[in-house]
C-alpha cells in the first residue's frame, strides 16, 4: 500500500469510481509534461463501452482525449470487454460478433487523425463450445475486414474477497476443460492469437494449457496479476514471491507473451484510488518497478509490451502520467529495448506490418 491515504483499505471492485466521479478526481491533477514525446507508442489493450448516460463509460471520443493528450500514440489494439456491442438477438453464440462489427463501424478506414485506432481487434467468442466455435471465429474474422488479431476469454476467478465483491466471475478451472481447450485450439487454426486474464493463483493451469497447445500463440493480460487485496494482503511478500516464480515457469513457453499493465487496477492493491488525488509518474514507476521487472527478467523485451488497460487503469491514474510511467522506468534500457515494450512486440504479436513500420520510421530505425 502506497503512503498518503486511510490505513484501512476496502476493495471495491476495479472501477469503484463511476465514470463521471472519476472525472473530477482527474480535473484536480496539475498539468502534465510529456516525457520523450516522440517516441512511438502502440497502445495494445484499450476498451470501449457505454454511454454517457451510463455509471461506466468511455466512448471513442474519451479515447481520442487521452490519446490526445502528448504522447505520440500510433495505433492501438481493441480489446474485447463487458459485452459491449453484442448482437441483443440471434444465436447466443454469434452476439459476441456485434462488438467487432461496432469497433469497424466506429473506425472506418483510412483513418484521418495519426493515431490508427483499432488496427488490430481482440474479440471474443465463446471457447467451450469446443470445435463449435469454429463457425463463431468464421463469422468474426469477416465481421472485422481484415483486422481481428485475437480472441481473449477472461478466466480470472478467486474464492475470497474477490468472489464477494465481484459476482460475474467466470467459473473455475476452465482452462483445464476439454471443450475450452478445443475452443482454443480452433483460435489457433483460425490464424489467431489466444488471450486471457488470469490470476497468480491459476498460473498452473495456464502451464497446463500453454503445455497442451504449444501450437496457440499465448497473450497473458496484466501480468498474470498477482492478488494484492483482502486476505492476501496479509501475505504480500509470499504471494509477490510465488507469482514471481510462476513468471519465470511461463516464460520458459515460448509460446507465451505477456502484456505488462493493469496495474493500475485495485486488486493490485497499490490503493492508488484511494488517494486525494491521481499519483504521478514517478510514484507509479517506482511502485510499479518489481513487477516489471520479473516479467522483464525472465520473457525478454522481445515478448513483453507496455498496455494501457484504460479506462480500467484510469482508475489510478491517467493516461499521460501512465505512459510516462512506463517511460521513466524503462529510461534506462537500449533502444531496441524500449522499442520491444512500447510497439515491436505488440506488432508481432498482432501482425502489425504497417504499425512496426510506422514505429521504426519514427524511430530513425
Amino acid at each position: 500500500m502506497v503512503a498518503g491515504h486511510r490505513q484501512t483499505y476496502e476493495y471495491r471492485g476495479n472501477q469503484p469510481k463511476g465514470t463521471l466521479e472519476l472525472l473530477d478526481w482527474h480535473a484536480g491533477s496539475p498539468a502534465v509534461e510529456i516525457l520523450d514525446p516522440a517516441l512511438p507508442i502502440l497502445d495494445c489493450h484499450h476498451h470501449l463501452f457505454g454511454a454517457r448516460s451510463d455509471r461506466l463509460f468511455y466512448r471513442m471520443e474519451d479515447m481520442r482525449r487521452d490519446v490526445a493528450s502528448g504522447h505520440n500514440i500510433i495505433g492501438t489494439v481493441y480489446v474485447e470487454a463487458y459485452e459491449s456491442g453484442w448482437r441483443r438477438g440471434g444465436p447466443t453464440a454469434l452476439r459476441p460478433v456485434g462488438e467487432i462489427e461496432m469497433i469497424v463501424q466506429q473506425t472506418p478506414e483510412p483513418q484521418l487523425d495519426r493515431c490508427k485506432t483499432a488496427a488490430g481487434i481482440v474479440g471474443h467468442a465463446d471457447l467451450t463450445l469446443g470445435s463449435a466455435v469454429a463457425e463463431v471465429l468464421e463469422a468474426e474474422k469477416a465481421a472485422g475486414l481484415g483486422r481481428l488479431r485475437g480472441i481473449r476469454y477472461r478466466v480470472a476467478w478467486d474464492g475470497g474477497t474477490i468472489a464477494r465483491v465481484i459476482n460475474t466471475q467466470p467459473p473455475p478451472h476452465l482452462l483445464t476443460d476439454p471443450n475450452f481447450r478445443q475452443g482454443v485450439a480452433c483460435v489457433a487454426a483460425a490464424g489467431l492469437c489466444f488471450e486471457t486474464w488470469i490470476y497468480h493463483t491459476q498460473i498452473h493451469e495456464l502451464l497446463s494449457l500453454a503445455d497442451a497447445c504449444p501450437e496457440v500463440t499465448i497473450v497473458i493480460c496484466h501480468l498474470a496479476t498477482p492478488i494484492g487485496i483482502g486476505e492476501y494482503r496479509q501475505c504480500a511478500s509470499a504471494t509477490f514471491e510465488g507469482w514471481k516464480a510462476g513468471i519465470l515457469e511461463l516464460s520458459k513457453r515460448q509460446n507465451l507473451r505477456v502484456k505488462l499493465g493493469g496495474l493500475g487496477m485495485p486488486v493490485f492493491g497499490f490503493a492508488f484510488d484511494d488517494l486525494l488525488l491521481p499519483p504521478g509518474a514517478r510514484q507509479l514507476a517506482d511502485a510499479w518497478a518489481p513487477y516489471l521487472d520479473t516479467c522483464i527478467a525472465a520473457f525478454g523485451t522481445e515478448r513483453c509490451m507496455f498496455e494501457s488497460n484504460f479506462p480500467v487503469d484510469k482508475q489510478s491514474c491517467s493516461y499521460a502520467e501512465l505512459w510516462n510511467a512506463y517511460k521513466l522506468y524503462s529510461h534506462g534500457l537500449s533502444v531496441d529495448e524500449r522499442a520491444n515494450l512500447f510497439y515491436r512486440t505488440a506488432c508481432s504479436t498482432y501482425q502489425l506490418k504497417e504499425m512496426r513500420a510506422i514505429g521504426d520510421n519514427a524511430m530513425g530505425c
